[in-house]
């Protein structure tokens, strides 16, 4: 029988300790990527794979990779997780009631991600603020004023810790008294670059650092465009200040695209070559914003008195409407967002609210309608 995906919440913490070592077993296999171990999980358990890889043979799974899956030790694996949380490293498995709904939909979501701070704010709704190391004087005040904006406005800022724009966008949600979240190219117990020491250590403290790398794991170039797709991937939208044409702020923009969240640039002096990437998003359809007001707007929000809030009149109206495009069979959220024309940001908020309120629930295609409403 397949494993259900995404994977089905361990229902007490035995099940989900046994499961994290799965995952984390399955996630240590050489040769096995995301990418490949989220198709072996649509076909097989993890428990059949960690457990029972022999009795997978018939069905067609390689022998080599048997062997391999086969190697898996769960009791040396669950005494290094109890290790990492004994050094305040939190592991969040894919079977993790704390791992974020929006990483299901990527198509490599990250079978773990080890997490020190304030794991809470996983499933808070957050904004990426993204753009070059090198700057400007002018985007660098950009990027804080809007972090702290948007902060106020209570939306988490989660960004890469690199030098430059992601420096200012978390300390500019620090400075503020808002939250931010740092996606590592390292393991989180390790500070790249070094000059971000005192960074790294206030999110820490005040936000969440995470990673999908094991901790220990050194800054190396192929990292950061895997950490680029957990930033995209995490957020309800992507906002890049100043990025050169071909720069990883691009790739991440890019890459929140193809998950179907909105991508906002910053326009600049045409004379800054830091310019020419968010002018060549906004010719390709990124929405052009100035300050956080245009953020909000694009995302259907608005800001009054300082907090972050959805009309609710309009949310009840806009509710309403969205449940007639949802079946009592599964409808997948492509067919959802074909079918009400809304903008994927606003409308992963609008199901959100639905589930909240008991009219849908979660499947792992899509969601489904129940009862009357």
């Amino acid at each position: 029988m397949a494993q259900s995906y995404p994977i089905q919440s361990a229902s007490c913490e035995a099940d989900l300790l046994y499961a994290d070592a799965c995952l984390f077993g399955l996630s240590r296999v050489h040769g096995l990527g995301a990418k490949s171990l989220n198709a072996l999980l649509k076909q097989f358990s993890f428990i059949q794979l960690v457990c029972e890889p022999e009795a997978l043979l018939e069905q067609g799974l390689n022998p080599a990779l048997i062997n391999k899956l086969a190697a898996i030790n769960l009791d040396s694996l669950t005494t290094q997780l109890a290790e990492y949380r004994q050094q305040s490293i939190s592991v969040i498995s894919m079977a993790s009631p704390f791992y974020p709904t929006l990483l299901f939909e990527l198509p490599d979501p990250p079978p773990l991600l080890f997490c020190h701070g304030d794991v809470a704010l996983l499933e808070q709704q957050q904004i990426a603020i993204v753009g070059s190391r090198g700057a400007s004087a002018a985007g660098m005040r950009h990027a804080f004023n809007l972090a702290a904006d948007l902060s106020r406005a209570g939306m988490v800022i989660t960004s890469g810790l690199a030098m430059g724009i992601d420096t200012q966008a978390h300390v500019g949600a620090l400075n503020h008294y808002g939250s931010t979240i740092a996606v590592l190219g390292t393991g989180v117990d390790v500070c790249y670059p070094r000059r971000n020491q005192a960074v790294w250590s206030q999110i820490a403290e005040q936000g969440l650092l995470v990673s999908e790398f094991l901790p220990g794991t050194v800054a190396k170039a192929q990292h950061f465009p895997r950490r680029n797709r957990i930033i995209a991937g995490l957020s309800l939208a992507t906002v890049v200040i100043e990025a050169e044409q071909k720069s990883g702020s691009l790739i991440t923009a890019e890459l929140a695209m193809d998950y179907n969240r909105e991508v906002m640039a910053m326009p600049g002096a045409v004379n800054n070559p830091y310019s020419k990437g968010c002018h060549a998003l906004i010719k390709q359809g990124a929405a052009l914003i100035e300050n956080s007001t245009d953020v909000l707007n694009e995302l259907g929000c608005s800001l009054q008195k300082g907090l972050y809030i959805n009309n609710e009149e309009e949310k009840k109206e806009d509710n309403n409407t969205l449940l007639g495009h949802i079946g009592y069979e599964t409808t997948t959220i492509d067919e959802i967002a074909s079918r009400s024309g809304l903008p994927i940001a606003q409308l992963v908020t609008l199901l959100i609210d639905l589930e909240i309120e008991g009219h849908i629930v979660s499947t792992s295609g899509g969601y489904t309608r129940i009862g009357g409403g």
